[in-house]
């Protein structure tokens, strides 16, 4: 194989363009090589990776390349789908969660100022769970963000509607809350 020592640099290229395709033109241009080496390189490319044990293979569909997990492999790969990932949020997460979906749509000025401490990294570590989400702006100077819960969080906790959340105390006694409180971050954590 001639064009063996482009093999890891044409790899890289695959990878990066992930579920996108890259056409030969795009190839050649990323090697510097013509049409017709870029060509000749993909096919003893495509050879190596059908010949080799890889889990993955190099699939020219639509003009264009790509790669992709090899079918036999797809049993496992659906056995990895299927493992549910439970990730336990921290305090301030949870405590986060708890003041947004009681007050939503609600900013993250205002919740700041019932938790009494910054809640930038609680929030962003809700939004990439996709409990929390942007669901509008403020009226006013700055127009901030108003954050809500989503479909996820009612689905997780178990609810259809954001009514079937446990009613807040009339009173708050700290006892009592801490005990709502801890309530709550145990069904979280579950």
């Amino acid at each position: 194989m001639k064009n063996e020592k482009w093999f890891p640099i044409i790899e890289a290229l695959l990878f990066t363009v992930g579920d996108e395709k890259a056409t030969l033109e795009q190839i050649s241009a990323a090697l510097e090589l013509s049409l017709q080496e870029t060509k000749e390189c993909m096919e003893e490319f495509q050879t190596f990776y059908d010949q080799s044990e890889r889990g993955m293979s190099v699939l020219e569909i639509a003009g264009g390349y790509q790669l992709a997990t090899r079918k036999e492999y797809s049993e496992y790969i659906k056995r990895l789908i299927s493992v549910p990932t439970h990730q336990s949020l921290s305090q301030a997460a949870l405590e986060t969660l708890a003041i947004i979906a009681y007050r939503q749509p609600i900013t993250r000025l205002e919740v700041e100022d019932i938790r009494g401490v910054k809640t930038d990294r609680a929030l962003q570590t809700l939004v990439a769970k996709a409990l929390v989400k942007e669901v509008g702006r403020a009226e006013g100077a700055g127009r901030a963000i108003l954050y809500g819960t989503t479909d996820d969080f009612l689905a997780h906790f178990g609810f259809k509607t954001l009514e079937e959340l446990p009613p807040l105390p009339e009173e708050f006694y700290e006892e009592e809350v801490e005990k709502e409180a801890d309530l709550f971050f145990e069904k979280m954590n579950e």
